[in-house]
Parts: structure tokens; sequence; C-alpha cells
């Protein structure tokens, strides 16, 4: 099997492929969080806030495969896979069940803002090591602050 060659060095390839992959297990798991809760929500605001949910659902989805696809052209591998997911995310679960859709504006709001907090290290990490790829996750992240206002000006 033919493996691709990175245009980056070692260090370079390393620091960009970790930032790569936390970046797409946030917007895995992000997408499943934000689906588990479209799912499930009741209450007032439910058409509202039910809407805005497939918008974050749409956002991770896109970026996820943005930066999958990113890795893979600097050769490296990513790993979308539950497994990895589920051992390595640090996205806040929603509890099982109906959720009221204040709880969920909330809890999303929040999950929002430490992911964000999680793509600006990234940000930051890609600066000298690969600005292609921070620049990908510079325009994530500023779509991820984008929902994070409109769902904290929900709250």
């Amino acid at each position: 099997m033919a493996a691709i060659k990175s245009p980056l060095g070692d260090a370079a390839l390393k620091a960009t492929g970790d930032a790569l992959q936390g970046a797409l297990v946030d917007l895995i798991d992000l997408s499943l969080v934000a689906k588990q809760a479209h799912w499930n929500l009741t209450g007032r605001n439910f058409k509202v806030v039910h809407e805005h949910l497939d918008e974050i659902v749409a956002l991770a989805r896109a970026g996820q495969d943005d930066v999958a696809e990113r890795a893979v052209a600097i050769g490296v591998n990513p790993d979308g896979r539950v497994r990895t997911v589920a051992d390595r995310s640090t996205v806040p679960q929603p509890e099982a069940g109906y959720l009221a859709d204040d709880k969920v504006v909330a809890a999303i709001t929040d999950t929002l803002a430490q992911i964000i907090g999680r793509f600006r290290e990234r940000v930051a990490a890609t600066d000298e090591p690969d600005p292609v790829t921070q620049d990908l996750l510079i325009g994530i992240t500023r779509e991820l602050e984008k929902q994070h206002w409109m769902f904290q000006a929900q709250t």
C-alpha cells in the first residue's frame, strides 16, 4: 500500500497530526451530542432549538470531513472510529431521555465553549508547524464561535 508523503518535517507532522486528530474527535462527538439532543428535545422553544441543533450537526460534520481530509493530505491517517472517539472525547454527554430546551441550550453553550478553547489551543499549536492547517482550524473556530454566540444569546 502506498503512503502519502508529507510536505512537513517529522516534528511539524507530529504537532499538526495531533491537532487534527483532537479536532476530529471533538467534531465527531459534537455532531453526535447535538443529534442526541435534537432527537430528545422538549419544551416551549422546541422548534427553534431543534432546528438550531441541526446547524451544529451540519457544521460539525463538514468540519470533521475537512479536518480528516487535511490529515490525509499531509500523510496522517485520521481515526474517526467509534472506539477512538469514545476513548478520547472529553465532550460532556447529555443525559438519556427527554431533554428540556433550556437545559439543552445551556449544555450546548458550555460544550461549544469547551471545544472552542481546545480549538484555540490547536490554532496556536499549528502556527509554526503548518499555517495551512492553522487556517483550516481558524475557519472552523470562527464558525463554532458564531454558534456559541447564538446559543448563548438564548440563555
